[in-house]
């Protein structure tokens, strides 16, 4: 396969979507979309998340140096892309029905349907030129029941649990669901 340079980007370089939650100042739930997230060891195993820009989202972590990161499966996806879409300090951004609960080890907001929820605390911040890595130290995670079925395979796990990746831009980009089952792909390295 011929290559040719380009300036940087991500386009085909799928990411995981997350909705993070967090408390505004009158304590009421708000949500916003993130894809910049990935693991870290921090001697134990940790998240890292880059928020860009000025967000609502961003200037709650910083407040309170907590937040959930809230898997992102197919049922959800279009709560994800209006969450995502409309901005933090859009007046009446949450006044949409939406299932929250309250994490079980940290004052964050949840989806109650999310399958995989991670509880974060801030540890470290990186000020980056226009953005913020935060290190975070995972508090709690929430998963869905049947995902800790250690008598189901990996495959009918990841079927459960239907993941939403996504890659490009707001402007150009796609979202895919990482269904094994969907592509015929067991993830087994025999079948590549």
């Amino acid at each position: 396969m011929g290559k040719i340079s380009i300036s940087p980007a991500n386009k085909f370089c799928p990411q995981t979507l997350f909705l993070y939650g967090t408390y505004k100042e009158d304590g009421t739930p708000n949500f916003g979309l993130f894809c910049w997230f990935s693991y870290c060891w921090d001697s134990e195993l940790a998240v890292m998340a880059c928020i860009g820009g000025e967000k609502l989202t961003k200037d709650r972590i910083k407040a309170n140096n907590v937040f959930s990161a809230n898997l992102v499966n197919e049922s959800l996806l279009p709560l994800a892309d209006y969450l995502g879409r409309t901005g933090g300090y859009s007046p009446g951004k949450m006044d949409i029905p939406i299932e929250i609960e309250r994490g079980e080890v940290l004052p964050v907001p949840i989806l109650k349907n999310s399958p995989w929820v991670f509880e974060l605390e801030v540890t470290q911040s990186i000020r980056l030129n226009g953005s913020e890595v935060f290190v975070c130290k995972i508090c709690n995670t929430l998963v869905a029941k049947e995902l800790e079925d250690a008598s189901k395979s990996v495959e009918e796990r990841m079927r459960l649990t239907a993941p939403i990746a996504w890659a490009g831009t707001m402007e150009e980009g796609s979202y895919f669901p990482l269904n094994p089952i969907s592509s015929g792909f067991t993830g087994r390295l025999e079948d590549a």
